[in-house]
């Protein structure tokens, strides 16, 4: 018992590590800067995190795996190019979708307008969030499947995604307080509960893959 405490442990401690080292340049940047100023930096290196997910997203997916570094490496190097196309892509959409936001706020049709684009922002994130759980699981899936996938039950399990975003504002918030804190210790354990919700949410379309392949 005392022993499965101690892996748990190390393995939650070693994704928050690799998690950082893999997202090194936004880290430095946030720590460094101004996000109010620097954001159009934040914006261009934030596909630096889909890759780190992934890897985090698989490390915590099963913590038996073996060596978290190994699998982490491995899931980073498989998801590299897929997964810096969705966060690039999101990265993208949140930044337009952010000034058009900026624009209707002093024009009449700004009270219709953003809640439309804050939705639309929103919508963006999850379906990138619950993307990369499937290409954590799934390296070869094509990004508009899994993009295709991830938006329709992003929205049909609406609770779930709920859950992940308000997971993530606590992330957020403890990051721009106490970042070390944040990266160093919390950020694993939150990362399952996204983790586990998405997976929830995915299981219509991951599950039924897995069992025909052991049958």
């Amino acid at each position: 018992m005392i022993g499965r405490i101690f892996d748990v442990v190390y393995v939650g401690l070693m994704t928050n590590v690799l998690l950082t080292a893999a997202g090194l340049p936004l880290v430095v940047l946030l720590a460094t800067t101004d996000p109010a100023r620097s954001w159009p930096l934040l914006a261009l290196l934030a596909p630096l995190l889909g890759p780190a997910l992934c890897g985090a997203f698989a490390v915590l997916a099963d913590f038996a795996a073996g060596s978290p570094v190994r699998t982490f490496i491995r899931v980073w190097r498989a998801t590299a190019p897929r997964a810096l196309a969705v966060a690039g892509a999101c990265s993208a959409l949140v930044v337009v979708l952010a000034v058009d936001c900026r624009w209707a706020l002093g024009h009449p049709a700004g009270a219709l307008a953003i809640p439309l684009l804050v939705v639309a922002m929103v919508l963006a994130v999850v379906t990138t969030l619950l993307a990369l759980v499937v290409l954590a699981e799934r390296p070869g899936v094509r990004v508009r499947d899994a993009a295709r996938v991830s938006v329709y039950l992003a929205v049909r399990h609406w609770y779930l995604t709920l859950f992940s975003l308000a997971v993530l504002a606590v992330f957020q918030a403890l990051l721009a307080e106490r970042p070390a804190l944040a990266l160093g210790l919390a950020a694993a354990p939150l990362l399952y509960l996204v983790w586990g919700s998405s997976r929830f949410s995915l299981n219509p379309v991951l599950t039924p893959v897995a069992t025909k392949g052991h049958s």
